[in-house]
């Protein structure tokens, strides 16, 4: 069966962000019986060789490379656009309306970040691009009612699609492995508002276990943090460690991950730990991976996290508790019978979480999308 072609526009590696990541992960996912293509997002234009994805560079605030863009996807049935406030030009991005706005193709918008309280303007970007967009796409129950809450935005338009993960080691494979301590894992690009120090405070008051656990902290600095800041926070969370008398036990793993190599680390945790300060944060992808890999989480309340760990995969702890974050390790690494539970829960939640299930939602969309379009923009029945 021939299905509609594709263009998709974002960050896209060798960017190093966990939008770049989706992008490509979301490519590959729908890229199954269909031309797939990407336009990246970039600061400056690229030199060397591009992926074989990428079929365009969209420059922010170049509009020869905005209209080289335009032309680019106009040779796609569709495109899908990745949408961050600050990936694209102007003031709150708003360049991506010009982008839409060039469009006569089906356009598909995922909302990657759904603010509580929205400026004025960002409002007012979220909205036009929601009005010209056939459908609009959020990574989470969470988002969706966050969106239609701070804006107005046709509901009928909006489909809930999980972030995708990639397999790993279940939970069973991990289990028979040589005595060794157990581990608590934090990934992705580090930075302030990562809460990583409140972790560590809580790592600290797990050292009267018989056997207690490491904490692995795996990722390098946030590349825009790193050029503010040098590795001044990295630096910080060394010092916390060393002053808690825990810093035997805290491994800092530092540089990007592939796949491959965080999988090997994944496959080794028991217990994910995300002491996230953010309030406001309505999709996480770590989150979302740890969870498709079959491993207990222990998160900070935020927004996704309440309605992932609702079904039974981990518990919800306060934010910036560091006394709270260990009381919740110690339930998990001393019961045996609970982290059981919470993996099974998390098993059953796996397979609609995982890449080739994602991928085929998106697919999906993007042929009805099309098909709608074909037929003078009928509705499309979203709702239904």
């Amino acid at each position: 069966m021939m299905h509609a072609s594709v263009a998709l526009v974002g960050t896209f590696p060798p960017t190093e962000c966990g939008l770049a990541t989706f992008t490509r992960s979301s490519a590959t996912a729908i890229s199954e019986g269909r031309r797939v293509g990407v336009v990246e997002l970039a600061d400056a234009p690229r030199g060397g060789v591009l992926s074989a994805m990428v079929c365009a560079t969209l420059v922010r605030g170049d509009r020869q490379s905005l209209r080289a863009a335009v032309k680019t996807l106009e040779g796609f049935d569709a495109v899908v656009i990745q949408h961050e406030f600050g990936i694209f030009g102007g003031p709150d991005g708003d360049e991506v309306l010009d982008l839409v706005e060039a469009l006569d193709t089906a356009v598909i918008v995922v909302f990657h970040t759904i603010l509580e309280e929205p400026s004025e303007h960002q409002r007012f970007v979220i909205e036009e691009l929601a009005r010209k967009a056939d459908a609009v796409v959020t990574l989470s129950e969470t988002a969706r009612l966050r969106l239609l809450h701070s804006a107005s935005v046709d509901p009928d338009k909006v489909i809930v699609i999980p972030h995708g993960a990639h397999e790993v080691a279940s939970a069973d494979e991990r289990c028979g492995r040589p005595l060794r301590r157990q581990v608590v894992l934090t990934w992705g690009l580090l930075g302030p508002g990562k809460g990583i120090e409140h972790a560590i405070d809580a790592i600290a008051q797990l050292s009267d276990m018989v056997n207690p656990p490491e904490y692995w902290v795996v990722g390098q600095t946030h590349p825009k943090i790193r050029a503010r800041d040098g590795e001044a926070y990295r630096k910080s969370l060394i010092d916390r460690a060393e002053a808690a008398g825990c810093a035997d036990r805290v491994k800092f793993f530092d540089g990007y991950r592939e796949l491959q190599s965080l999988h090997r680390l994944i496959a080794q945790a028991d217990v994910v730990a995300l002491p996230y300060d953010s309030r406001e944060q309505v999709t996480s992808g770590v989150l979302v991976e740890a969870i498709a890999a079959g491993l207990p989480v222990v998160a900070t309340g935020f927004p996704h996290a309440r309605e992932m760990l609702a079904t039974g995969s981990g518990l919800v702890v306060a934010h910036e508790d560091p006394r709270d974050l260990a009381n919740a390790l110690r339930r998990i690494l001393t019961d045996d019978g609970l982290r059981a539970q919470f993996a099974r829960s998390a098993r059953k939640t796996a397979p609609s979480l995982l890449w080739p299930a994602v991928g085929r939602s998106f697919g999906q969309l993007i042929d009805r999308c099309v098909a709608a379009r074909a037929r003078s923009h009928d509705p499309i029945g979203m709702s239904a």
